[in-house]
């Protein structure tokens, strides 16, 4: 995978520094759409990692990197998924 939750971090601070540029701000519209395009990134990264709790496979597509071994026991989905609530 080419990009990773550290980019989507580093887009996200220089939008940040872009509205503080007093000299040159980034327009609102602009900053809001970068906002928005990001939160869909997360929200699919969220459902990944949802989906590897419930069927127990640890292989992501690497833009969250991998925190659990590939052959991680069923076991640490089920409390994961258990102290979600059963979500």
């Amino acid at each position: 995978m080419k990009n990773k939750i550290s980019d989507l971090r580093d887009h996200l601070f220089a939008v940040l520094e872009a509205l503080q540029d007093e000299e040159k701000p980034m327009d609102l519209e602009r900053a809001r759409t970068a906002a928005q395009v990001a939160q869909v990134i997360v929200n699919t990264a969220t459902a990944e990692t949802k989906h590897m709790q419930v069927t127990g496979r640890f292989e992501g597509t690497g833009f969250i990197p991998d925190a659990l071994p590939v052959e991680a026991p069923k076991s640490v989905a089920l409390r994961s998924i258990s102290r979600e609530g059963g979500r």
